[in-house]
C-alpha cells in the first residue's frame, strides 16, 4: 500500500501566558505522520502530549509554525474551514468515551454522521457495521450506563471513525482500562487502523501498547523526537 502524508507538523510553537509567566510547551516541533501508520507518543505527563494532539487536531492554533493536513496547510484557514477539515478529515478517542448517555451505542456513532449531512438510514447502516467490526454488535441498543468499560471505549472508538476519517488521533485510549481490556479495544483499534489505512497517533503510558505500534515519539524540550 503505498503512504501519502497525513499529517506534518513543521516548526509548531505554542507558549501560554505572557512575559515573565510565559510557558513554552512546543519549541519547534516537527512531526510526519503517513497513511497506514500508527504512532505512540510517548512522554511525561506536563511536557505537552495533549497540547501537541490538540494544534494537530486544529483544536488549538499554533503560535508559530505550520500544520499541514493531506497536503492542506492549515494555520492561515479561516475557523469554518477548520471546522470542516475537523470534522470530515479527523477521529479523536479521549482516554474518557464521552458518549452521550441518553442515546444508544448506535445512535452515538451515528450522530457525527447525520451532522455531517448523512441520510439516517446510510448512517445507521454504516454505525451497525462498525460496532459489529468492534465486536459489540448485539450491543447497539444499550444506552452507555449499560455498557461495559471497554464496551464504552469501543463505542467512542467506533464513533470517531464514523465519518471516514483519514487521520485518528488518541489522547489516552485505554488510560482507564483494566491491562486485558485495554489490550483488547488495542487489538479493535489496530485492526481498524490496518483496514482502512487511516493515520494514528496515540498518546499513552502503557508501553507494552506503545511497543506494538510501528515507532515511538516523545517530547523533549519541546520537540517531538523518536526513540
Amino acid at each position: 500500500m503505498k503512504r501519502n502524508t497525513v499529517l506534518k507538523l513543521s516548526g509548531v510553537e505554542r507558549h501560554y501566558g505572557q512575559g515573565e509567566t510565559l510557558l513554552s510547551i512546543l519549541k519547534g516541533a516537527d512531526f510526519t505522520l503517513n497513511s497506514g501508520e500508527i504512532v505512540a507518543l510517548v512522554a511525561p505527563s506536563g511536557t505537552g502530549k495533549s497540547t501537541l494532539l490538540h494544534v494537530a487536531g486544529l483544536l488549538e492554533h499554533p503560535d508559530g509554525g505550520e500544520v499541514t493536513i493531506n497536503g492542506n496547510a492549515c494555520d492561515g484557514l479561516p475557523d469554518d474551514k477548520r471546522t470542516t477539515i475537523r470534522r470530515n478529515e479527523i477521529g479523536f478517542v479521549y482516554q474518557f468515551h464521552h458518549l452521550l448517555p441518553e442515546f444508544s451505542a448506535i445512535e452515538n456513532i451515528m450522530m457525527p454522521q447525520m451532522i455531517a449531512g448523512l441520510p439516517r438510514k446510510e448512517a445507521k447502516e454504516r454505525a451497525g457495521q462498525l460496532l459489529d467490526y468492534m465486536r459489540i454488535g448485539h450491543r447497539g441498543a444499550h444506552r452507555p450506563g449499560e455498557l461495559s468499560g471497554g464496551e464504552q471505549q469501543r463505542v467512542a472508538i467506533a464513533r470517531a471513525v464514523a465519518n471516514a476519517p483519514s487521520l485518528l488521533l488518541a489522547d489516552e485510549p485505554t488510560g482507564n482500562l483494566d491491562p486485558e481490556t485495554a489490550s483488547y479495544v488495542f487489538d479493535a483499534l489496530e485492526a481498524l487502523v490496518r483496514q482502512s489505512g487511516l493515520a494514528a497517533l496515540i498518546a499513552t503510558h502503557n508501553h507494552e501498547l506503545a511497543g506494538r505500534m510501528d515507532r515511538r515519539v516523545t517530547i523533549a524540550d519541546g520537540k517531538v523526537v523518536d526513540f
